[in-house]
């Protein structure tokens, strides 16, 4: 299947940016390969279909302390997959970094194990759901703290250069699609969704029912 106009257009003008940040993310490999490879595939793994973000966000959603953020995060894994699953990757087509035999990027993802996806490359899906899901809660949360989910994101986006299955122009494009759906998810969970939804009690106990024996 032939690329799309909008694919070559980013292959021609990103070549140098993507092949620039691919080699020095693959520094890390050089440096110390035996422990950055399987931690930063256990970051990507955390990303695959989004299903370990949305279990956390659910799982916040039912505490009450936490609803908010868990809220604003399942609302922005949703803005960011349609954004990204059914409009732009259908629209810009974009091959894999990996398809092309011959190019700079085949023999670093066969080095990296040769890892293989389903769907396009523009932008970085697993990039979109981190930072969709970790912007709510930087803007949320105390910002003492809440800086360590960029660093999540961040990491994110990291993976799938090292691990050759996106270009570093995937990733940007994941961080600033991400990024919108997080800030957008973050108004609605503020401003839109009422204010006592975030007090109701999901599992409320219910009354204890029995005969009450009186002294004599």
């Amino acid at each position: 299947m032939e690329a799309s106009a909008a694919a070559m257009w980013l292959n021609t003008s990103f070549a140098g940016f993507d092949q620039a940040v691919t080699a020095a993310v693959h520094q890390l490999y050089d440096a110390a390969g035996w422990f950055f490879s399987p931690f930063l595939e256990l970051i990507s793994l955390m990303g695959k279909g989004g299903i370990f973000l949305i279990l956390l966000s659910l799982c916040l959603m039912f505490v009450k302390k936490t609803r908010r953020f868990g809220t604003a995060m399942l609302l922005g894994i949703t803005i960011g997959a349609l954004f990204t699953n059914l409009f732009i990757k259908v629209v810009i087509a974009r091959p894999r970094p990996y398809a092309d035999e011959t190019g700079f990027f085949y023999p670093l993802w066969q080095l990296m194990g040769a890892h293989t996806e389903s769907d396009k490359s523009f932008p970085s899906g697993h990039t979109t759901a981190a930072f969709a899901s970790m912007v709510p809660v930087f803007l949320l949360g105390k910002k003492r703290v809440s800086w360590l989910a960029l660093i999540f994101a961040f990491l994110m986006g990291l993976s799938r250069i090292y691990l050759v299955v996106h270009y570093p122009s995937d990733v940007l494009g994941g961080l600033i699609v991400g990024s919108i759906a997080g800030v957008i998810a973050t108004l609605i969970a503020s401003h839109v969704i009422p204010k006592r939804f975030y007090h109701m009690d999901f599992f409320q106990q219910k009354p204890k029912t029995g005969k009450h024996t009186s002294a004599a």
